[in-house]
């Protein structure tokens, strides 16, 4: 699979809200960190966060703007909207960092940078 398959995949699973999918891009032991928030190790403490993110809004959609790899790491940002429950829109960048061991395409590490203060408010 090509760095742009895997994003598509990565981000289709993302959009459409799917924490089973979004679970099988990661490695069992993946450290995964959203934003501020504290960082989790492991696929059930993993899919508890992003399911509880999850069910906290109507709807997400990612653009991305621009992605570069290395052997073990691969890089994107763009613009994430997100729909809240009451309807509202919040649009903001985003920036990942998925880095992985070499010839796997499972992340071990996940870092999401995005400043979602607003959605909430």
């Amino acid at each position: 699979m090509t760095e742009q398959q895997w994003l598509k995949s990565l981000f289709i699973s993302i959009d459409n809200k799917d924490t089973n999918a979004f679970i099988g891009h990661l490695s069992e032991d993946c450290v995964f960190r959203f934003g501020n928030m504290p960082t989790v190790s492991g696929s059930e403490a993993i899919s508890q966060v992003v399911g509880g993110f999850f069910d906290s809004i109507k709807s997400v959609s990612h653009t991305i703007i621009e992605s570069w790899s290395t052997a073990e790491q691969i890089t994107c940002h763009g613009m994430v909207t997100y729909t809240r429950i009451d309807g509202g829109l919040l649009t903001v960048p985003f920036a990942n960092i998925m880095k992985m061991k070499i010839g796997s395409s499972l992340a071990d590490e996940y870092l999401i940078f995005a400043d979602t203060s607003a959605l909430y408010s």
